[in-house]
């Protein structure tokens, strides 16, 4: 579904050594199609970079981006829209805070696919809407015509979930999705967007600080240190990691922050 080869990122080049950043080092990834990727790493280790660079707005300095089989490294990222659902850290990112759910959602159904001079709304959509809501079990339902900017942040994060995912991207991408969310609120989150994966058989790569949620979600997870996978598991591999595995890689890679701890 997704393969990157011997990607490189080096940030402020033409400067100084010291002021140079290596984000991506010869990286090389293949995900399949149904593939569930969790990815942890230290701040700086390369992860948002990745994603960047799948999504295209990073363009990397050498290497390759191909998705089915088609070479997507240097398509600009508004031209990629269509491969890709992606849910951002913050719950404000990702919907229109002054339109309401059936609008965003509308926009979102109607991303990747060709544009036209008709009307935009149908009681057949609105019907859909509803019924994709419901699944969520928060009671957006009957607040179709309400404005997003007005739910919480959870509930506005579970909507831009559903919203990446209401057209079944070829790929989805979490950054960190559920950081700026309170711990109950961010596993009420989580679980919906296990849901949403294993219903929709979606491929997914998802960005996390923390060990538990690495280990708990996904089939398989990708540790990175200074722009190298330095730590690959997958299958019965993965289903047997724990907490005291992932440390001891961590240390072995010097990865340890307060963030990774305390998460």
């Amino acid at each position: 579904m997704l393969k990157l080869t011997n990607i490189t990122k080096i940030f402020n080049q033409g400067e100084s050594t010291v002021d140079q950043k290596v984000a991506l080092d010869n990286v090389s990834l293949e995900i399949k199609e149904g593939e569930f990727v969790t990815v942890i790493g230290g701040n700086g280790s390369g992860k948002t970079t990745l994603l960047n660079v799948i999504t295209g707005s990073v363009i990397p300095d050498s290497g390759s981006v191909e998705i089915e089989n088609v070479d997507i490294t240097n398509l600009h990222d508004y031209k990629r829209a269509k491969y890709f659902g992606i849910v951002f850290q913050d719950p404000m990112l990702g919907t229109a805070a002054n339109m309401s759910l059936e609008e965003n959602l509308s926009i979102a159904m109607r991303r990747a696919k060709k544009k036209g001079l008709k009307w935009g709304f149908s009681k057949q959509h609105s019907k859909l809407y509803k019924e994709k809501l419901a699944l969520l079990n928060l009671g957006l339902e009957t607040r179709l015509h309400q404005k997003i900017g007005l739910l919480s942040g959870g509930q506005r994060q579970a909507v831009t979930l559903l919203m990446a995912t209401i057209d079944k991207p070829k790929v989805l991408l979490l950054d960190e999705h559920t950081a700026a969310l309170d711990p109950k609120t961010a596993q009420t989150v989580l679980k919906i967007t296990n849901d949403l994966i294993t219903e929709n058989n979606l491929t997914t790569i998802m960005i996390t600080h923390n060990m538990r949620d690495a280990i708990k979600y996904g089939n398989r997870i990708l540790m990175l240190n200074n722009g190298r996978i330095v730590f690959d598991a997958s299958g019965e591999e993965k289903r047997k990691l724990t907490i005291e595995d992932l440390l001891q890689k961590f240390e072995e890679n010097a990865l340890f922050t307060d963030q990774m701890i305390l998460g």
